[in-house]
């Protein structure tokens, strides 16, 4: 019987040489069929030996591109995200040639809610700046810098599916209005949250007091929000973005920023990564700024990973993965032996 050959991000090892997560996890990969090694060095972007080498990929920054794809002694079958985002891996091209997606949307869900929940706490409170002020001794002008009480004020989310639900979860005790844009929202995740799903995305950059983003990266949501929408804010309402950077148009919110249009931002990503020292967001007293890592706790890359090698170990005993994005793959004749 073939051994599947897995290979490991080396993203996911720390210097001194040991797995990011709980290293107990990697029991999920103890299995008769799976041979497993961490790569060596890493890999920008998954080439056509690469593919011919691996059967399955546990991905953390590597891309997936068509050119990597598709020659005829390619193994790849299977490519597990360390995560939910796929904007690096090209869906289409996967499914075209056989390669299964999954993602780890068990492991993110509470560490990226708790990330939005981080955000709205330590802007309504204005942490940063008081924080500030304690330490340059300013203490007089504690009064001049009133927070913003989140009982009855609106929380509005762009998406809401398995991250979305679990913030609104979270916020309940808060006490707060929940409302929320998503074309593709399942009204079952959401029951017992007290949500609102609105039409159209103007309304809830409208009437919240917090915009929270959650939605994916794709060629609809680039660029959604800009200029346009961010003037429909309220002057003293905050935004936060922990899905991907060019959700927003960044231009046109450091000018809002700037000009006292709205009143701050938490961001933990960019529109390029890592973003440059020079970046002007960077010099706002009115924003919180974190590297695209607020969620990275040891709760958090437990889970992913478990996610991901659960995954592998479906496939090795001939089974679909649980979390498979691009179900099509399975139609395929190199996957045709698969249980779904």
């Amino acid at each position: 019987m073939d051994k599947l050959r897995v290979a490991i991000s080396p993203d996911v090892v720390s210097k001194d040489g040991r797995p990011i997560y709980d290293p107990g996890v990697l029991s999920i990969l103890d299995h008769p069929r799976i041979e497993w090694s961490y790569l060596k060095e890493p890999v920008a972007e998954v080439t056509p030996d690469f593919a011919a080498r691996y059967d399955a990929l546990c991905a953390m920054l590597e891309r997936v591109v068509p050119a990597g794809l598709g020659r005829a002694d390619q193994r790849l079958r299977l490519v597990s995200r360390f995560g939910v985002g796929y904007d690096t891996i090209d869906v289409p091209a996967c499914t075209a040639n056989g390669v299964i997606l999954s993602i780890a949307p068990d492991g993110v869900r509470r560490p990226v809610a708790t990330n939005v929940i981080t955000f709205v706490l330590c802007l309504a409170q204005k942490l940063f700046l008081k924080d500030r002020l304690t330490r340059e001794g300013r203490w007089a002008e504690k009064t001049s810098h009133m927070g913003m009480g989140l009982t009855g004020r609106t929380l509005g989310l762009v998406g809401v599916g398995n991250i979305g639900a679990e913030v609104f979860r979270l916020a309940m005790p808060f006490e707060m209005k929940h409302v929320a844009y998503d074309p593709m929202a399942r009204p079952e995740q959401l029951r017992g949250l007290n949500v609102e799903l609105v039409g159209s995305l103007d309304e809830v950059m409208r009437r919240s007091d917090f915009v929270s983003v959650n939605c994916p990266l794709s060629a609809s949501t680039h660029g959604l929000i800009g200029a346009r929408e961010i003037a429909l804010m309220k002057p003293t309402a905050y935004i936060i973005n922990t899905a991907r950077g060019p959700i927003i148009q960044e231009r046109a919110l450091h000018e809002a920023l700037a000009a006292g249009r709205i009143a701050g931002a938490g961001l933990d990503v960019f529109e390029v990564e890592p973003t440059p020292r020079d970046n002007p967001i960077l010099a706002l007293d009115n924003v919180i700024v974190t590297p695209h890592g607020l969620c990275f706790t040891d709760e958090c890359f437990t889970g992913i990973a478990r996610n991901t090698f659960e995954a592998v170990r479906a496939l090795a005993d001939g089974a679909a993965p649980k979390h498979v994005v691009n179900r099509d793959a399975l139609g395929h004749a190199a996957l045709s032996h698969l249980r779904n």
